[in-house]
């Protein structure tokens, strides 16, 4: 393809498998390929944002980082979508739990993604588009985790464009209006898959809780969240 490499992925076509594990942190993606997969090739250092692909249970699977926020996994999403002919790609990340019934190590599963982000406006709609999973991969994984006794959350998440908000009661707000969770990429990548005619789905272990005030450590939230990532594995 005259597309690739692309200045952010230097691998060449066929050295991505069609679904792809995407966390955050290129690190976790390294923590990914090193403990599940076997038969394992690095096929992108570029920026540092490591991609893998490897085998898991006899089926072929990718893991790549896709950075923090909407912007850096829009690029990564875009091309691998688009240049790379991926068909899945599952996003597992931290987030920090707002909703009452949520806390810290508990895993959501995104259905839907809310965003304060201008991303939709690219596609010049007549109206406000609503980014939601892919409902094959969320069923799946629904099932999956049933099957593991892993304690899900299912519902609303927020995408916000915002780390450190001016606004003190904007999480508040979000949850009145029911949502679970808060990270930084979901939204656009629901849209880049709608766009693409592909499919994306959401996973998140809750890290912190900002009204009660827990939280993981940053070496927990890079390699201690393994029923997430067994859960997203199983979608290969």
């Amino acid at each position: 393809m005259s597309n690739i490499p692309t200045p952010h992925n230097g691998a060449k076509a066929g050295e991505i498998a069609k679904t792809v594990l995407m966390p955050g942190d290129p690190l976790r993606a390294k923590f990914i390929a090193e403990t599940y997969l076997t038969d394992v090739t690095c096929f992108n250092t570029v920026r540092n944002m490591l991609g893998y692909t490897g085998t898991y249970n006899g089926k072929q699977v990718s893991v790549m980082g896709g950075g923090m926020g909407i912007p850096s996994v829009g690029i990564y999403s875009y091309e691998l979508y688009n240049f790379y002919d991926v068909e899945n790609i599952i996003r597992i990340g931290s987030a920090g739990g707002i909703a009452d019934n949520v806390h810290v190590r508990d895993v959501v599963i995104g259905m839907g993604a809310c965003t304060n982000s201008n991303y939709a406006l690219q596609y010049n709609l007549p109206g406000t588009f609503a980014p939601i999973a892919s409902y094959d991969l969320l069923n799946r994984a629904v099932r999956t985790a049933e099957k593991l006794k892993i304690h899900t959350v299912i519902g609303n998440v927020l995408s916000s464009d915002t780390f450190y908000d001016d606004n003190e009661n904007a999480l508040s707000q979000w949850k009145r209006m029911g949502v679970l969770a808060v990270e930084m990429e979901a939204a656009a990548l629901y849209m880049n898959a709608a766009r693409a005619g592909k499919n994306a789905l959401c996973l998140l272990t809750i890290s912190d809780c900002p009204f009660i005030g827990e939280a993981l450590s940053a070496e927990e939230r890079q390699t201690g969240f393994t029923q997430m990532m067994e859960i997203a594995l199983s979608l290969a």
